[in-house]
């Protein structure tokens, strides 16, 4: 936990509403943004974003200083988008995309400052993609890949916070990486050498 942090949620345990409103203040984009990767709706974000700090609230008498406070809050907001997620009663497999000879780096095809405009332009469609097609993920796979590959938590983050093994973790990056590499690919063709794209 870094020194601010420390320092306010002292102040917030012994009952200073201005230190706990410094604690909203850093975390409550991060939040949202967190909730609304997961649920693909602003206002469900917003309502996860409010339950989130409600509960820190309630809590933060509990929080033990030993883990991180982002480790902490991050596993509040994501237990609560979780619940609305399995709401919704999506589900279905990903065995069907896994396979372990293909290549499982997707987030290769994201920009790179040697492109063009053009290309540059495509590569945005593509991170666009790359978004939609985590947000149909079952929710276990969406989770960690939110994570991991827009929240940029460590793999042990991770496990902390949605509570599985290192390994598990790893397990469902790679099947999750998987499908949308194929999302992706089904969603482009090359249409000559100079390396332009269309969508297919």
């Amino acid at each position: 936990m870094n020194f601010v942090d420390n320092k306010l949620i002292r102040k917030a345990k012994a009952g200073d509403m201005q230190a706990f409103a410094e604690l909203v203040y850093q975390y409550k984009d991060k939040i949202f943004n967190l909730a609304y990767r997961m649920l693909g709706n602003t206002q469900e974000a917003e309502d996860v974003s409010q339950e989130t700090f409600l509960r820190v609230y309630s809590n933060i008498d509990r929080y033990d200083e030993k883990y991180k406070f982002s480790t902490w809050i991050y596993k509040i907001a994501t237990n609560l988008s979780i619940d609305r997620i399995r709401k919704r009663r999506t589900t279905y497999s990903l065995d069907d995309y896994w396979n372990e000879e293909e290549g499982l780096d997707w987030y290769t095809r994201l920009p790179n400052q040697s492109i063009g405009p053009e290309e540059s332009i495509i590569s945005n469609e593509e991170i666009n993609q790359v978004h939609k097609a985590i947000l149909n993920l079952p929710e276990k796979y969406r989770v960690i890949m939110t994570l991991r590959y827009v929240e940029d938590l460590s793999i042990k983050e991770i496990s902390e916070i949605v509570n599985l093994p290192i390994s598990t973790v790893k397990t469902r990056l790679l099947r999750g990486r998987e499908y949308i590499r194929k999302e992706i690919s089904n969603k482009y063709t090359t249409v000559d050498r100079s390396g332009k794209y269309e969508m297919s």
